[in-house]
């Protein structure tokens, strides 16, 4: 039996989602959690590996077990061997056909900056703290360059593993709330670190750094050293990974809410 879970975890105070030897991270838990569950060894497989630090509220995975347990067991039970920073939110039987990674059509990113003289405290592990007054129109000029499907070998990092640097963007939104400037894109899928080096070339435009059309001559160039630092992981969120209808996985727009 194949079954899909919905995830949702604070990344603060783990190594990312992918295991590794001795070190805290959103896989080992799970698997360690659901396999008391199963009373069998549990391998999963997710929408997206997020990076230390990284949070989610639409995650998606999935693992094959031989257990015969209702959904409600592997979302409560499951959720009682967690820490109370990873949550399972739902469970559904999938065919033997899904993956949680190869079968998405598309992933959404949301990332959350507050823009304030003055650092937070209460969310500090949250969100990105820029001190520059950003401007929104800018920025916004800006990621309209990276609509479409391009090459993003300029916003991938130097440890990305993928075959091509092609990358389909379909839409990039940018409000401010107050302090709070959101940035939500969604794509097909994403180069490791991409959303981040997006983002750390938009707070560079915003803050007048350089114009919005430099967007465009560092994408062009297709070097990631024309770019600038990579942002923060503490402001990013894997909001929603979408799949074919027939597979039926929930992908309610799971964005979170801090404002």
């Amino acid at each position: 039996m194949k079954i899909a879970l919905g995830i949702e975890y604070n990344g603060h105070g783990f190594h990312g989602w992918q295991t590794q030897q001795n070190l805290p991270t959103i896989q080992s838990c799970l698997e360690e959690a659901l396999s008391n569950i199963a009373d069998e060894r549990i391998i999963t497989f997710c929408a997206g590996r997020t990076d230390a630090g990284v949070h989610a509220t639409g995650q998606v995975i999935h693992f094959e077990t031989k257990a015969k347990r209702n959904m409600r067991a592997w979302v409560l039970g499951t959720n009682t061997h967690l820490p109370p920073t990873i949550a399972v939110r739902w469970a559904s039987v999938v065919d033997d056909d899904f993956h949680a990674r190869y079968k998405a059509l598309s992933r959404a990113y949301r990332y959350i900056i507050y823009n304030h003289t003055s650092r937070p405290a209460l969310l500090t592990s949250r969100i990105t703290w820029n001190y520059d007054v950003l401007n929104l129109a800018t920025m916004q000029a800006a990621s309209q360059y990276l609509i479409g499907e391009l090459d993003f070998s300029s916003f991938r990092s130097s440890e990305c593993e993928s075959p091509t640097p092609m990358r389909n963007v379909t839409h990039i939104n940018i409000n401010r709330i107050d302090d709070y400037i959101v940035i939500d894109i969604q794509a097909n899928a994403f180069l490791h670190h991409m959303v981040r080096n997006i983002v750390g070339a938009l707070m560079h435009i915003g803050a007048g750094f350089e114009e919005p059309e430099w967007m465009r001559k560092v994408l062009l160039a297709r070097d990631r050293r024309q770019a600038v630092e990579t942002a923060p992981p503490y402001g990013l969120y894997l909001v929603k990974v979408t799949y074919p209808d027939i597979y039926k996985i929930p992908c309610k727009n799971n964005q979170l809410i801090l404002i």
